[in-house]
């Protein structure tokens, strides 16, 4: 394998955040007639802004991560009414998903966001993999292969990371049928395709003319697919995003500051530092997770805890995000602090970040840690935090 550099060093120790047990009163309060509805006005659920699929979504797959640790029998009354909400949104003529429902369950669009379609289908393919009860995986299965298709005719690259990521959990659970393998090829080469469309500029990887929200995600599923597929060249691409990622929104101490929602980044003008959303910083979490399960490496581990490390107060304003004691998170970080609400989108943003750390860190224990591709002594160097590693083929390592 050709010389992948050495770890720049450390500059500043990162810090090690406590993993909270699990908690889950803010979601139980924020789960109302048909799922986790999508407002709160402060830590109450507002129900008049109803329901959504992305969020639904997102709350079964926390429910699936946090079975791990509370056992299936915690989980499975809301996983299964989750699963029930996203049957009655996938529309069976078109076969793409409706996004928006209304409080008295009626829905608003007859065809939701392709975000929401993405979402879906990643959340169904974790629930064939990981459900605890035989006939929601199969009736998983059933939905996954009727969402398949329209999948496939999505544009956006949130929304085919997302498809990805449902492909390859639904690959670990068994599959669904022969149309699974080529699906998931297909998408990962029209993702990879998009980012390798105006070649590798260092400066801006980026294939919008904005850095917007949970940035991270596409990065995460190229990197799994690269790993998984053995398409090296998918794997790599991931990685060098990645990285562009994380230099670009790292502090000189080592904080995370996710690009703010108040104007976002345009390419060519001056990036928002405020407000700091959890969905891209725990989009940067899930990537970093990703590219230290496929490589070994310790500076995406360190990555991922920083990620971790800001919903506590590691961050620009010194103030946590989240309520550790009921399992809930601000909207945004603010210049004066936080936003008082405690949404959905943003609840479950950290419970994933909770969930994907405690197994990061059961991983990293010695006798489990991935072991790191071999580097030759002839050529040591140590490499440009902002450069990408040279990485040649990139194998399946860790679980995910």
């Amino acid at each position: 394998m050709p010389d992948t550099g050495a770890d720049p060093p450390a500059q500043v120790a990162y810090p090690v955040q406590p993993v909270h047990p699990v908690q889950r009163e803010h979601l139980e309060a924020l789960t109302g007639e048909f799922g986790i509805l999508q407002h709160a006005r402060g830590a109450r659920p507002d129900p008049a802004h109803g329901y959504c699929t992305d969020d639904v979504a997102r709350a079964l797959v926390v429910d699936l991560l946090q079975s791990r640790v509370v056992g299936w029998d915690a989980v499975a009354s809301t996983a299964r009414g989750s699963l029930l909400f996203l049957a009655e949104a996938l529309d069976a003529g078109q076969g793409r998903a409706r996004n928006l429902r209304r409080a008295d369950g009626s829905w608003v669009d007859e065809v939701g966001s392709e975000d929401a379609h993405g979402r879906l289908v990643f959340a169904l393919g974790e629930t064939i993999r990981r459900a605890g009860e035989p006939a929601m995986r199969q009736e998983a299965r059933t939905l996954f292969g009727r969402a398949l298709p329209a999948a496939l005719e999505l544009t956006a690259i949130r929304a085919r990371a997302s498809a990805m990521l449902g492909c390859d959990a639904a690959t670990r659970g068994g599959g669904i049928g022969s149309s699974l393998p080529a699906a998931y090829r297909r998408l990962t080469a029209s993702l990879r395709r998009s980012f390798e469309a105006r070649g590798y500029v260092r400066e801006w990887p980026w294939p919008e003319i904005s850095l917007t929200y949970e940035n991270g995600l596409p990065a995460q599923a190229l990197i799994i697919a690269g790993s998984r597929l053995g398409d090296a060249d998918a794997a790599r691409t991931g990685l060098r995003v990645l990285d562009w990622l994380l230099a670009v929104q790292t502090l000189p101490d080592g904080r995370i500051s996710p690009v703010g929602c108040h104007g976002w980044w345009p390419r060519d003008g001056a990036r928002a530092r405020f407000d700091q959303q959890p969905i891209e910083t725990t989009s940067l979490l899930l990537a970093a997770d990703a590219a230290y399960r496929t490589t070994g490496r310790e500076r995406y581990r360190e990555a991922a805890e920083r990620a971790y490390a800001w919903f506590l107060g590691d961050n620009d304003v010194g103030v946590p995000v989240a309520d550790s004691e009921r399992g809930g998170c601000h909207d945004g970080l603010t210049p004066g602090g936080v936003n008082a609400n405690q949404g959905a989108e943003s609840t479950l943003m950290w419970l994933t970040a909770v969930e994907r750390t405690r197994a990061l860190r059961d991983l990293a224990r010695p006798e489990t840690a991935p072991a790191p591709p071999p580097v030759p002594a002839s050529r040591p160097r140590r490499a440009d935090p902002r450069r990408p590693p040279r990485l040649g083929p990139i194998p399946a390592r860790a679980s995910w």
